[in-house]
């Protein structure tokens, strides 16, 4: 049948120019929970001085943001669908906000940690309701994928730009700063969106789930501690019980899911081979640039001796490529392929981390800024498509799920690349030789962290104090060489098996209708 397709009043709204106004509002939420997950890679020297971390302790600040917010994203994607996602992403900002305080003044590991974990219950609130409006602010296919590639571009982007942001930061004023800038945002956030942002939620989104809320956050949460505990301390009872019961958990909530009418997560969604490849390049595209991003920090500053200012802006590039991509992605998309696209980009994720093998302390800022250029090109390509493939395979009404799914990834690869490139990095780095005739309460001190080292070498006389910090730094290297050796091998079997998983995968094209 020819004609004229008439437009509901609800396409008629989405249609009208202030969509791409509201967009630029959920971007400067997306691109500030993702800033937050790496903007303390560069603060950790400092914060360490201060606060005095151990070795385990800095790893839990660096994560557990991630860890939560992983934990808890398909309980809020649900949240939003039944309560509004608007009404959930307002006051996630608001929270965030008052929370950013909190981490900003914290005076002990113990309350940086609650601090990071109650961060990363606020941010979990921002993130799937950000992308699942876009679901609903843009039914043209094409348009929604403008959306989303800039969308993915600030997600990408973001944490590449907290090194930077970070290095501004600390070039001036304390540590705590870095937390504090998100008050301004927030309230920026807070005051256009009550404006401009549409309300959406899920007509019948049916009822309310506890159980299936306790153990979607008991499930993530003890898994992802058992991969850190088990990366660490290799096997042991911590890490046995920690993934017994984080298994026996998503076991039931997958089985409870499939009973339920109206589930919180819809897991039937994974039988598409297509959403189950997107998935896991999502995951693991975000592993590998966080994991890259996070610990380079510390190795400009602490094994090359540069600034935190410097070592943002060696770290700009890959910001610089994450956006670019972003932006292209969904004309390559068309253009090519999906799994060339995605398959490509996971790719040059792995060649970024192959470059780190070979990085030392004389390598230059040139070198180092075209393997970041090229790890945030292909992270904004892989992450970009995946989250449109993710998007586009639900109906509306579900967006909130669907999102949630893709920020599960998204967090979940954040908190894992930290984790476990962190625990090969720090597994190689303390097992450094100490030089002779260093007490023994200084070892300990500098076999706990490079920042450790640094601080334990000071009370020692200048030779001794130097011949430590060497041992340290090379430690420490050779712990990232091992990093980036292992995410390569992860990222390019990923390129691979995302080239069968997402065999015949398109984006849609054209207007959809209700």
């Amino acid at each position: 049948m020819t004609g004229t397709v008439r437009l509901t009043k609800t396409e008629e709204i989405t249609k009208a120019p202030g969509r791409w106004v509201a967009l630029g509002v959920l971007v400067l939420a997306v691109l500030l929970v993702a800033v937050d997950a790496t903007v303390l890679g560069l603060a950790t020297p400092y914060l360490s001085e201060d606060l005095r971390p151990s070795g385990t302790q800095l790893l839990w600040i660096g994560d557990v943001y991630s860890f939560v917010i992983a934990g808890l994203l398909i309980t809020m994607g649900s949240l939003g669908d039944r309560i509004g996602r608007k009404k959930l992403l307002l006051t996630g900002a608001v929270a965030f906000g008052a929370v950013s305080v909190l981490n900003a003044y914290a005076t002990s590991p113990e309350m940086m940690i609650l601090a990071r974990a109650l961060l990363g219950v606020a941010g979990a609130t921002l993130m799937p309701s950000t992308l699942a409006l876009i679901r609903n602010l843009f039914h043209d296919a094409r348009e929604r994928s403008i959306a989303v590639g800039i969308w993915g571009a600030a997600a990408s982007a973001g944490a590449a730009v907290g090194p930077l942001v970070g290095g501004v930061l600390l070039e001036h004023f304390w540590w705590g700063s870095v937390f504090l800038i998100n008050l301004p945002v927030m309230a920026l956030l807070v005051l256009i969106g009550v404006k401009l942002l549409p309300e959406s939620r899920n007509p019948n989104p049916g009822p309310w789930d506890p159980i299936s809320v306790v153990l979607s956050l008991v499930g993530m949460i003890a898994s992802v501690y058992a991969i850190k505990e088990l990366a660490v301390h290799g096997f042991g009872a911590g890490a046995l019980l920690a993934g017994t019961l984080g298994a026996t958990a998503l076991v039931w909530f997958v089985r409870r899911q499939l009973t339920l009418p109206s589930p919180l997560l819809d897991v039937r969604l994974f039988r598409n081979r297509g959403f189950s490849g997107a998935v896991l390049a999502d995951l693991l595209t975000i592993l590998g640039l966080s994991g890259l991003v996070f610990f380079l920090s510390q190795f400009l500053q602490l094994v090359q001796g540069r600034s935190p200012l410097e070592a943002g802006l060696i770290e700009l590039p890959a910001a610089i490529g994450a956006v670019g991509a972003g932006l292209l992605a969904g004309f390559v998309a068309r253009r090519f392929s999906v799994r060339g696209t995605v398959a490509g980009g996971l790719a040059a994720v792995g060649a970024a981390l192959a470059g780190c093998t070979v990085l030392s302390a004389s390598t230059g800022a040139p070198a180092i800024g075209v393997a970041l250029f090229i790890g945030g090109l292909g992270a904004g390509f892989a992450f970009t498509v995946t989250a449109d493939v993710i998007l586009s395979s639900v109906p509306k009404e579900q967006a909130g799920a669907a999102s949630a799914v893709s920020e599960t990834a998204y967090e979940l690869g954040a908190a894992l690349g930290i984790a476990v490139l962190g625990s090969v990095v720090t597994g190689v780095y303390r097992g450094f030789t100490v030089p002779e005739g260093v007490p023994v309460e200084v070892a300990e001190g500098a076999r706990d962290s490079l920042g450790g080292a640094a601080e334990a070498s000071a009370a020692l006389p200048p030779e001794q104090s130097a011949e430590l910090l060497s041992a340290a730094r090379d430690a420490f290297a050779d712990g990232f060489h091992m990093a980036g050796a292992v995410g390569s091998a992860v990222l390019f079997a990923t390129a691979v098996a995302a080239w069968f998983l997402l065999r015949g995968q398109k984006l849609e094209d054209g207007v959809e209708h209700p």
